[in-house]
């Protein structure tokens, strides 16, 4: 295992340097505070930052258990270059900050993170929003702090109650600390609280109803992914992915399920269980894509703007933080991610192709 600086796929430089190098050429560039409007018309009003490419877990679908090539420390960006891109992209009409890794909470400043993150003011005067998605690991020492600093929201992953299961899955025999973890948010009073699974065939598909009774016990929603190929071995088998159509029909075998309306631009489909109040999310992105809404932009660890999961460009943010650059370059190289945004992922295209990092390195 090594820590060295990492070039993942296509990195664009400079603002100038647009997907599009007619771009900005009919008009000047949009000034700090215009909201991010990509050439499909999606305002964009989420960012996920990823914090390190570093986890406590190997799971399977993510990345392998040994030779994982880390990003090294000096290309990992700092709190302060953290808080400095997210203040411009709050101006630009963000509105929440998610968290993500790897493991956000590997990282020792994480609390300061969130209390310098949750500071931040939209234009309107009103705070931006703090989410975060985490194993759960170190949640029991870990969330009063965070609470206490701004934290609003949480995810976390479980995607088996059992325990052998688990310990194939991530390689880890850490599954009472999970459990540990959701009953400390449980507790809390952060509220959505949501827990996420990866949805396998043969794996865990026969626990969709267990994990969702699961839920509804620590008052929380259960949400099943569909499996995308993001993992760093490149090994993804459509035919071992669960869709959302099996999904739902393990489900409603148990429930009635009735659709929930006005989804927007959240990743999750909703369904209520037997008229509510419970219900259960379905982020099916690869039998039912939900592109045309999205709203998402993501930041990784080593300071690289994505304007798509799948994408194979990445905007680089690290020049303009540590070689002088002013606020208006950092402003002019989200508007040039925004713009460079396409259609669609196209994972069903025959052309697709999978990005090179994992999802560890990208960012949930």
């Amino acid at each position: 295992m090594s820590a060295i600086p990492v070039t993942i796929g296509r990195r664009m430089l400079h603002p100038a340097a647009s997907a599009d190098p007619g771009a900005f050429a009919t008009s000047a560039p949009p000034a700090i505070g215009a909201p991010l409007v990509d050439t499909h018309g999606r305002v964009h009003r989420d960012l996920r930052i990823s914090l390190t490419d570093r986890c406590s877990l190997r799971c399977t679908y993510c990345m392998p258990e040994q030779g994982n090539e880390w990003l090294a420390k000096t290309s990992i960006l700092t709190l302060d270059e953290i808080v400095r891109i997210a203040r411009v992209a709050a101006a630009d009409g963000i509105t929440t900050f998610r968290l993500t890794g790897g493991e956000p909470l590997l990282r020792t400043d994480i609390v300061e993170v969130v209390r310098r993150l949750s500071a931040i003011t939209r234009p309107d005067g009103r705070p931006v929003e703090i989410a975060m998605t985490t194993n759960g690991i170190r949640l029991p020492e870990l969330l009063p702090g965070l609470v206490d600093a701004g934290l609003n929201r949480l995810n976390i992953s479980i995607d088996t109650l059992r325990r052998d299961r688990f310990h194939d899955l991530t390689r880890r025999d850490r599954l009472d600390d999970v459990l540990d973890g959701i009953a400390a948010a449980a507790a809390s009073a952060l509220r959505p609280l949501k827990l996420n699974a990866v949805a396998m065939r043969d794996v865990n598909d026969d626990e969709l109803v267990d994990l969702v009774e699961f839920a509804i016990a620590h008052d929380a929603q259960m949400r099943f992914i569909e499996q995308m190929p993001l993992d760093a071995g490149h090994t993804w088998d459509r035919t071992r992915m669960v869709t959302q159509d099996e999904i739902l029909g393990a489900l409603g075998r148990r429930w009635n399920l009735t659709p929930v309306p006005g989804r927007g631009g959240a990743p999750a489909a909703r369904w209520t269980l037997d008229g509510g109040p419970h219900t259960v999310g379905v982020i099916a992105s690869v039998t039912a894509p939900f592109c045309g809404d999205c709203d998402r932009l993501r930041l990784t660890a080593d300071g690289q703007l994505r304007n798509c999961l799948f994408s194979t460009t990445e905007y680089d943010l690290l020049p303009i933080l540590r070689a002088g650059g002013d606020d208006g370059e950092i402003d002019g190289m989200l508007r040039s991610c925004v713009h460079g945004k396409l259609p669609g992922h196209a994972i069903n295209d025959p052309a697709f192709l999978q990005p090179a990092r994992g999802m560890n390195a990208i960012g949930g």
